[in-house]
């Protein structure tokens, strides 16, 4: 089954910001308005959107502030993977040539910060100081997550402890504040507001594990870039980490990483096949699950319903995602 099937029953809300995202990062101004244009044109699950909906179902759901804040919560996110691609000098996202590449790298900083700011003003309509300090802590982190990927390329000298807390920072704290931000403009009880929190985490926490294994285990066609692409890049994720309790292969990654880039390439590879071989990929994926069984214990706080069930569908679909 696809993901966009668990959740069908909201696609005429989800159509609704999917016209309002394309609305809000309209410019005048030519260049702006085609680099801002040019990643959500690219396609994308739209997930955030999705559990801020799922989140409002709990309360008092009104559509055109759910919009407000799926709206906004999409635009962070587009806007840090514009940021990402200028860090990580990638050249195609979604399969498409990414901003910086079409561009440069000062169109792609200043895209990502209009996106930003269009994203706080969207906001700005929902007239509730908790949401926006809990929007603010967010971006704060999410910032914060990229900073230490930056610090932390190429390094072989971390743990898992710092892993989890970087993905925590980049990619579970948004998906949790989508859930629970959806719960407020809804004026759910703090109670389910706070599960829906346990549950945005938890299933953010287990998607981007599976997205580091992907990178390992699905084709150039599915991902948009080549295998290991993330370890080319100097990104040390959960595969690697738990393949580097290997001396002779931590060993090997270090002296990888400190030739040219070809020879790094080069190098890398069979380290790649390495990882794709010797477990580290079904620990990873158990690890995953830990959170998704987390997750599932956070519903267990919620009232039955469609809803409930959709969050309990997503999170399986994300148990099992492959590609």
């Amino acid at each position: 089954m696809k993901l966009a099937m668990i959740y069908s029953f909201l696609k005429n809300d989800l159509a609704v910001i999917e016209d309002a995202v394309n609305d809000t990062i309209q410019s005048n101004n030519t260049v702006l308005r085609d680099a801002s244009s040019q990643l959500l044109q690219a396609g994308g699950k739209r997930i955030r959107p999705v559990f801020v909906l799922l989140g409002g179902k709990f309360g008092e759901y009104d559509i055109e502030r759910m919009k407000a804040v799926a709206v906004s919560l999409e635009l962070i996110h587009t806007a840090s993977l514009v940021h990402d691609d200028v860090i990580d000098e990638a050249e195609l996202r979604r399969g498409e040539p990414t901003i910086k590449a079409r561009w440069d790298n000062r169109i792609a900083m200043y895209t990502g910060d209009y996106i930003f700011a269009r994203s706080l003003e969207t906001l700005s309509v929902l007239e509730n100081p908790k949401a926006h300090q809990i929007l603010a802590k967010t971006m704060v982190e999410l910032c914060l997550g990229e900073i230490e990927q930056i610090k932390d390329k190429y390094n072989v000298h971390q743990n898992l402890r710092t892993y989890m807390r970087r993905i925590k920072r980049k990619t579970a704290l948004l998906i949790a504040a989508s859930c629970r931000l959806g719960a407020i403009a809804a004026n759910v009880d703090e109670e389910k507001e706070k599960a829906l929190y346990r549950y945005g985490y938890n299933v953010g926490m287990s998607y981007q594990i599976i997205d580091d294994v992907l990178d390992f285990t699905a084709s150039e066609e599915e991902l948009g870039k080549p295998a290991g692409s993330d370890l080319l890049q100097g990104n040390v994720t959960l595969p690697v980490l738990l393949s580097m309790e290997n001396a002779d292969f931590k060993k090997k990654l270090q002296r990888a990483f400190t030739g040219t880039e070809e020879e790094t390439k080069e190098k890398l590879q069979p380290l790649i096949e390495t990882i794709q071989t010797n477990g580290s990929i079904q620990r990873s994926l158990e690890i995953s699950d830990l959170y998704l069984q987390k997750a599932y214990q956070s519903l267990n706080e919620l009232p039955a319903g469609r809803a409930k069930q959709t969050l309990k569908g997503i999170a399986k679909y994300i148990g099992k995602r492959r590609a």
